[in-house]
């Protein structure tokens, strides 16, 4: 099969230990690329050197470097040395109701990895990871049907209303949504104005679920088969639907992004199963019966939002030999079999 880039090429994946950076990682390596992750804490992500990708380091095929700060301008121009690809993966997610103290810093981490990108002849490829919040808010009541250039106006609207910004609680949420569609606007217009010399993608999942590669993935603020499993109830009342996308499937479009020479200036969405906390609720009562889940959710529904999935899921087809998206029930078996491993 064709490829952007050939095997044995530096692929490099920004955020190497979060969730779907560490899988997007894994699948590169497996199919005989080599991996630079670029973390925030070497010391804290030595379990992908020393455990996870330990035959893979020793080989020399994957490595860490240290990127303190995403929102530097020159972040990154040692990082993507002789790499052939990038994928940008990590975000700066604070939930900061203050819309200055984040949006401008999310923006920034994306357009500073581009300016290094640019001054690098070997990228041949660039992929970021957005979300459906770039294009949308995920409400039960949002009939938008997204196409390449929905862009989630109001969230910004919203989030550059005038201060107080702490004394609404949804505040902090919002400034995520429009940090992430500030930032992917940005990247397009990066396109083009600068029209760079290497291909450009972007992959927007909904809510990511699966299985960890670690225990810090069970830690995070977006771990939702987790917090229901812990019964914090009060964390999950305020999503009433939502999009899941399994993390494997997340990453093989990364993957699929990057080596398919045919995807150019695409925005792929990431998207599976339409689903509520008690769809998932019920799949875990079934795969342990034996163990008590807290009540049903009121007020749950379905999201009504809609996008064109064909190119999505002809990728998944061409590069991991599934026809369609991973079905709710795998992905939540693997998530709760991550759980019953790290966190019983």
């Amino acid at each position: 099969m064709t490829t952007t880039i050939p095997k044995g090429s530096w692929v490099l994946i920004t955020g190497a230990n979060g969730f779907v950076a560490s899988h997007t990682a894994k699948q590169f390596l497996e199919r005989g690329y080599k991996v630079r992750g670029t973390v925030r804490d070497i010391h804290k992500s030595s379990w992908l050197t020393d455990d996870i990708f330990k035959t893979y380091t020793e080989r020399g095929e994957f490595e860490l470097v240290h990127v303190a700060d995403l929102a530097v301008e020159h972040a990154f121009d040692e990082a993507v040395r002789g790499v052939s690809a990038v994928v940008h993966v990590a975000s700066i997610g604070t939930f900061d109701p203050n819309p200055y103290n984040s949006i401008p810093q999310v923006v920034l981490g994306v357009t500073s990895l581009l300016d290094a990108a640019l001054g690098e002849p070997s990228v041949k490829v660039f992929v970021y990871t957005s979300s459906v919040a770039a294009t949308a808010t995920p409400t039960t009541d949002n009939t938008t049907h997204i196409g390449p250039d929905t862009w989630n106006d109001i969230a910004v609207q919203l989030a550059w209303a005038p201060p107080p910004y702490d004394q609404d609680p949804a505040r902090g949420m919002i400034a995520y949504m429009a940090g992430k569609t500030e930032a992917e606007r940005a990247l397009w217009k990066y396109v083009k104005d600068k029209t760079p010399h290497f291909t450009v993608n972007s992959v927007y999942p909904g809510a990511i679920l699966g299985e960890y590669l670690n225990k810090k993935h069970s830690e995070t603020a977006y771990s939702w088969i987790k917090i229901i499993y812990d019964g914090k109830r009060e964390a999950l009342m305020g999503t009433a639907a939502t999009i899941s996308n399994d993390v494997k499937d997340c990453a093989l479009l990364h993957v699929a992004a990057i080596l398919d020479p045919e995807v150019r200036n695409a925005r792929i969405p990431g998207w599976g199963q339409y689903c509520n906390w008690n769809d998932i609720l019920a799949i875990m009562r079934r795969l342990y019966p034996e163990k008590q889940f807290i009540d049903d959710l009121p007020g749950m529904g379905r999201l009504q939002l809609t996008t064109d999935c064909t190119q999505a899921l002809a990728l998944l087809e061409k590069w991991g030999g599934q026809k369609g998206w991973k079905s709710l029930e795998e992905t939540v078996a693997d998530n709760m079999e991550s759980i019953m491993k790290w966190c019983p």
